[in-house]
């Protein structure tokens, strides 16, 4: 595949030494206002488009590459308000998009291991949940956008919890999500649900950003062909399927 890569800080050049290694090409890399006036008109010849720029940069790179018939992966977070919007505009176009807040395929377990965990502690209401996520100090959104979707999946399962926060609070009704940035870290995410006798605690750490392209590029792989608005369980239960047949 012909790739361009929509952004060029340490997951662009990550996503760089993931490729290398698969036989793919990178006909382009788009870092700046200037890189686009410069060789935007590049896009065009690209198979597909993988972004992991900014959250003020990420809209108008996912509407280039509908503007040039390109499919995208985005892994760029915190624009959560304009995506019903894109994934709109997305199917009205009949372009193509694959947005994922986290490309790891362990972080895509966990998440289902979070859910199962809420169902089961649904009724008991004598533990008290909070989340709290660490990543590196050039991390520009907070909370994380994996944090995002645990706390929302949990408010789904857990009656109790009406919205989420981003500070720990005593508030009966918030599910707290405490964000800490350091450096050199990649992320970890805890699940804690305590209680006056115990606590339950699930946790996921990435040891580095590998896992995070290899995922971003498994989705570009799988792209080919298919028009519309994509999430990793579609990818994931296609693949599912395909290693059960």
């Amino acid at each position: 595949m012909k790739i361009a890569l929509l952004g060029y800080g340490k997951m662009g050049s990550e996503m760089e030494r993931v490729i290398s290694k698969h036989n793919h090409e990178i006909i382009l890399v788009i870092d700046s206002i200037n890189d686009w006036i410069q060789k935007g008109t590049l896009l065009g010849d690209a198979d597909v488009a993988i972004d992991f720029s900014s959250p003020d940069a990420v809209v108008k790179n996912i509407y280039r590459c509908f503007d040039a018939k390109v499919p995208v992966v985005v892994g760029t977070t915190g624009w959560y308000e304009d995506l019903e919007k894109v994934k709109g505009d997305c199917a009205k176009l009949a372009q193509t998009l694959f947005f994922a807040p986290n490309f790891s395929i362990g972080v895509n377990l966990f998440f289902d291991l979070n859910r199962h965990l809420a169902s089961l502690m649904s009724d008991w209401d004598e533990y008290e949940i909070s989340i709290e996520e660490t990543h590196h100090i050039h991390k520009q959104d907070a909370p994380s956008g994996t944090a995002i979707l645990l706390a929302n999946d949990i408010i789904k399962h857990i009656g109790r919890k009406e919205k989420w926060v981003n500070d720990l609070s005593e508030n009966p009704g918030e599910l707290g999500i405490k964000s800490i940035r350091m450096e050199n870290e990649p992320g970890t995410h805890i699940i804690k649900y305590d209680s006056d006798i115990d606590n339950i605690t699930i946790i996921h750490n990435a040891k580095n950003r590998r896992g995070f392209a290899i995922g971003a590029l498994m989705a570009a792989e799988w792209l080919p062909g298919k028009k519309g608005f994509f999430e990793m369980k579609d990818m994931l239960s296609g693949l599912k399927v395909n290693e059960s047949v």
